[in-house]
């Protein structure tokens, strides 16, 4: 489809027009991969965009033996390395002087001491007015003890005389392990921040694709009259993978693509086809209208996740001619594992606007290629019209938000096909995101590191939305712990879709996963 007036290309939008609130960004873990390989790009595209704050400074908290001018040698090879191009070297001259390395354990009570001191330091050489952002990259063992330390050292107290400017605390996934685990570390993340304070991340938000469904649904009035039960069959929603666990056997033995993907991301895209729209865009309005997509989405029983729920392990495959190793044979995973790879749910949204309306949830490692959509199938028209033409089996229209690689959106419809007959063939319309509005570097956080820095927390989880997600998996998790599976590994490497379960999932409704 070719743009009429194509919009002007930019590195990075958003809606907002100012930069970031001066701040001081804390990363507990600071050395490792995600602030080499995310954040700091993140926050570079930030600084290109004018987004990221003239009083601003990084403190890198690790246990790592290194100076500070290691680590900043290291922050400019990761900008090399993972941004696209050439960056400005006034751009990163102005960044450089303001990184800053604090070596030390993260239960060593003293260190918060230091880290006082080197945030008092920020604040008279770099004005960053008290703003702190602190950001836990850490193992998850390691949040609720970094929590307990900077409220030991004084340090989430704000808005008063002694303690000016704001606090906050950004939580990376996974947050909890079940809804037991997730109760306890909101507790003792509430102990010592407020709320308001805490912003539990969860970076497919940031991506633009994600966020442009509640404008795709709510800015364009010819859609909302039938996205509900009376126009929708069900509803596809597909994460695929084909890398395996890339050297991470030893989280994702503890994880499992349930807790990896479907109870966060997964979830959340969910709640954002499904959520009623909210009487503004403020933070709090659209996230009461999300947890409530999560508390209306009807608990299994254990018969029914026999029946709604399966579970695959990708064995030994090939690809291009290559051998891929099983995922029991993948490095620090247990040759006899029974952690499951792929996973496929039926869910119901028991509302009105939902109710009797499946929603299918798939996600998978080692599928034959990367692909995330939502694909919403909508009811077939009445065959009264086509019975006495060749046209006896008419296809259901179909919208497909495509999210990546390709970021896009897709109807299918039927047409006539030309000729004296009467004959329809499905045809596809499709919108690309790259056609109207050019590529970005982007890494998916800056939206999401800049919404922290201005106090904006719409795309950040909130306490009673983890635990309502965690209350819909959790008696899927206890009975599959219970219950060992029969057959893994059960779908080979790149070359299936998952097993053959998920497709009999579909099949005993009278439907099929769509292609992708």
């Amino acid at each position: 489809m070719t743009p009429i007036e194509p919009a002007p290309r930019e590195t990075f939008r958003t809606v907002h027009d100012r930069a970031g609130d001066p701040c001081v960004l804390v990363v507990f873990g600071g050395s490792g991969d995600l602030t080499r390989r995310k954040l700091i790009p993140a926050l570079f595209n930030l600084a290109k965009s004018g987004l990221l704050p003239k009083d601003f400074a990084i403190i890198a908290f690790a246990k790592d033996d290194m100076t500070a001018e290691q680590l900043r040698e290291r922050v400019k090879g990761s900008l090399a390395e993972f941004l696209p191009g050439e960056f400005p070297a006034e751009k990163w001259a102005a960044i450089e002087r303001r990184i800053f390395y604090l070596q030390a354990d993260f239960q060593d009570a003293k260190a918060y001491t230091q880290l006082g001191e080197l945030l008092a330091q920020c604040d008279r050489d770099h004005q960053t007015k008290g703003n702190y952002l602190y950001y836990l990259a850490t193992p998850p063992s390691m949040f609720a003890p970094i929590i307990h330390q900077l409220g030991r050292a004084k340090l989430a107290r704000e808005g008063d005389e002694s303690h000016p400017g704001w606090r906050r605390i950004i939580i990376e996934k996974p947050f909890g392990r079940d809804l037991a685990t997730a109760r306890a570390l909101n507790k003792a993340a509430q102990k010592t921040f407020a709320e308001h304070q805490i912003y539990r991340i969860d970076h497919y938000l940031g991506k633009e694709t994600v966020q442009n469904v509640m404008v795709f649904r709510f800015a364009n009035g010819m859609f909302e009259p039938i996205w509900n039960r009376r126009y929708i069959d069900h509803v596809e929603i597909t994460v695929a993978e084909s890398i395996g666990v890339e050297g991470r056997g030893r989280y994702y033995e503890e994880a499992g693509v349930i807790r990896d993907m479907i109870q966060n991301h997964m979830f959340q895209l969910l709640a954002l086809i499904a959520m009623e729209p909210p009487h503004s865009f403020a933070a709090e309005a659209v996230r009461d209208e999300k947890v409530k997509v999560l508390h209306a989405i009807r608990p299994y029983t254990p018969e029914e996740i026999l029946s709604h729920a399966v579970r695959g392990q990708y064995g030994p495959g090939a690809l291009a001619g290559q051998n891929l190793p099983g995922y029991r044979a993948e490095p620090n995973v247990s040759p006899e594992s029974f952690t499951e790879t792929y996973a496929a749910l039926k869910l119901y949204v028991d509302n009105w606007r939902w109710a009797d309306v499946p929603f299918y949830l798939r996600s998978g490692k080692r599928l034959p290629r990367r692909v995330t959509e939502i694909a919403i199938q909508f009811r077939k028209a009445p065959l009264l019209l086509f019975r006495n033409t060749p046209n006896a089996k008419l296809r259901s229209n179909r919208l497909i938000l495509h999210l990546q690689p390709t970021e896009g959106i897709a109807l299918e419809f039927d047409a006539k096909v030309p000729g004296p007959q009467v004959m329809s063939r499905t045809v596809r319309m499709d919108f690309k995101y790259e056609d109207y509005f050019g590529t970005t570097a982007s890494t998916g956080y800056e939206t999401l590191l800049y919404d922290a820095m201005i106090g904006d927390s719409t795309l950040f989880h909130r306490a009673d939305m983890v635990e309502a997600a965690w209350s819909v998996v959790t008696p899927v998790l206890e009975l599959w712990k219970t219950l060992e599976p029969r057959a893994f590994p059960n779908y080979p490497a790149c070359t299936s879709w998952g097993p053959a379960e998920a497709d009999e999932l579909l099949r005993k409704d009278g439907r099929e996963w769509r292609r992708v």
